[in-house]
């Protein structure tokens, strides 16, 4: 997987990983992938949800060592 850019939003409350990745989405090309790091753990079903409103593509979610991670594509 082709990663263009890593957004760091741990230790981030809600809304603030949403916030910083829908900035930081919005620096890429249609089609790039962005992973984030969040430790909010409520961003899983956040993220998957908000991926899915804006037309983007929750490609993977992973967690390890308390830090969810997640890639998604720019649709």
């Amino acid at each position: 997987m082709n990663i263009a850019k890593v957004l760091d939003a741990k230790g981030l409350a809600c809304p603030m990983p949403i916030v910083k990745t829908k900035k930081a989405i919005n620096e890429l090309q249609s089609g790039e992938v962005l992973e984030i790091h969040t430790t909010d753990k409520g961003a899983k079903n956040d993220l998957a949800a908000w991926a899915k409103s804006g037309g983007h593509e929750l490609l993977k979610y992973d967690e390890e060592n308390d830090i969810l991670k997640f890639w998604i594509k720019k649709g």
